[in-house]
């Protein structure tokens, strides 16, 4: 008997891999509509009080997924989004080499924070949103270690807020991680999963 028990497939707001593949092997059929929104110019019009990096990912989240949801109208869509904090400085994914490098620096023996938000919605309506965070040190590693992890990352370093994916040469960077796997990723699947069971979309 599969698990999935509704009648068409998730609907993915994000371009994001990893969460597609998070998704499916927990045998969760996803259809990526990746929404087009203008992220900056969200956070810049957006209150001072949800500029807070936790409530930026939730605002993103919630944005892309209503935006797919208008064009698809009676799917259960999901939005997601990931900020990176240390302290009151908030990252994005790197221009270029030398951009992932002065990141990667500033991040360097410090910890910071990452919050990873999901919103699910159908039509206009918001059925479920939860943010998550982690918490993640880097060691305080070399130059020379970091034009060879940069080598190392090829692309993948450009990809990724402050220039790392864990589940890749990524881990290299750390000395302590405080947090959910799935939330570093970018999903928290564990909320994820209890919202579609609760909403009839899994076996319970």
């Amino acid at each position: 008997m599969p698990l999935w028990l509704a009648a068409k497939p998730l609907v993915l707001a994000s371009r994001s891999a990893v969460r597609r593949t998070l998704l499916e092997a927990a045998c969760v059929p996803i259809e990526v509509r990746a929404a087009d929104i203008d992220e900056r110019g969200l956070e810049a019009g957006a209150a001072e009080a949800v500029r807070e990096p936790a409530a930026v990912a939730r605002l993103l989240a919630r944005e892309k997924a209503l935006v797919v949801a208008r064009s698809n109208p009676g799917r259960l869509v999901l939005g997601a989004d990931q900020t990176l904090a240390l302290g009151g400085k908030r990252f994005a994914k790197p221009a270029d080499r030398a951009d992932a490098g002065r990141q990667l620096r500033a991040l360097r023996g410090r910890t910071h924070e990452l919050y990873s938000a999901i919103v699910f919605v159908e039509d206009s309506t918001v059925l479920f949103e939860e943010v998550a965070a982690a918490r993640l040190t880097m060691h305080r590693f070399s130059d020379r270690f970091l034009d060879l992890y940069l080598d190392a990352a090829g692309s993948v370093a450009l990809a990724s807020i402050a220039a790392y994916q864990i589940e890749g040469p990524g881990i290299q960077l750390f000395e302590r991680v405080d947090g959910d796997y799935f939330t570093i990723l970018g999903l928290p699947l564990i909320a994820a999963l209890d919202f579609l069971r609760r909403h009839g979309c899994l076996v319970r």
